[in-house]
Formats: C-alpha cells, structure tokens, sequence
C-alpha cells in the first residue's frame, strides 16, 4: 500500500484577514460590532436576489387573478340596538326589512353584519342594525 501526501500553501488554507477601514468619524468599531450601529450591506448577488424575488411577488399578484382579501362593496350606516327580554332576531328583521323585502334575506344580514352563528339572541345583547330602519 502506498501513501499519499498532499501540501498546500498556508496562504490556501485560511483566507487572510482583512483589516476594517476605521469610520471617517474616527470611531474604529465594525459595523454591526456589539455596541456598535450596523447597516446592512446587500453584495450584488444578494441585490440581485432581492430584485428577483420583488419581481416574483408582482408578477404572482398579477398573475393570481385577483386579491384574497375581499371587503365590502360599500360602507354600512348602522345604528345599535338592546335586545329585550323575548325579542327575537324574526322580529327585528322585519321591523328593519324594507317595503317588499324577504324578512329572511334581513335576517341572514342581521347575521352577516353582527358575526352571529345562528338566529338566538340573549336579553341585554347589543346588536347592529342599518341605520334608516
């Protein structure tokens, strides 16, 4: 069996230490040093990198269609009302539905603009009606 040797140069073998240029303010500290105010310095691949991944998000918003968020068509003027004791979510929908109005239509928005579940009310719940009823 034979034996291999291999020899490197010691210049090779650690890069050489590159001593940081002190602060035109005379302040000899590094950047990002403990104590010390740190700037982020992007080399040209890292700006390249950024850019890439700006354009990527654009052209994904473009591409995607539309936004995820959707949010109402238009703002709602509403006032508040106090549930009574036996009042019930029916009895409020139609005293608010409009002439001609599908008291269930009025219903189920009573329950889209106040986040309930289900039609039950507690006595004392303050709940929010359109304003104009």
């Amino acid at each position: 069996m034979g034996m291999s040797v291999i020899a490197a140069h010691p210049g090779i073998a650690r890069p050489a230490r590159r001593e940081v240029p002190a602060r035109r303010d005379g302040d000899a500290r590094r950047p990002g040093a403990a104590g010390g105010e740190g700037r982020l310095h992007l080399t040209r691949r890292g700006r390249v990198v950024v850019a890439l991944l700006g354009l990527a998000v654009v052209l994904g918003g473009l591409v995607g269609g539309r936004a995820v968020a959707d949010g109402p068509q238009q703002a709602t003027e509403v006032t508040t009302h106090a549930v009574q004791s036996g009042e019930t979510l029916w009895q409020i929908a139609a005293s608010v539905a409009g002439p001609g109005e599908d008291v269930r239509d009025v219903v189920l928005s009573l329950q889209q603009l106040n986040g309930l579940a289900d039609a039950s009310l507690q006595a004392g719940q303050v709940l929010l009606l359109p304003a104009g009823s």
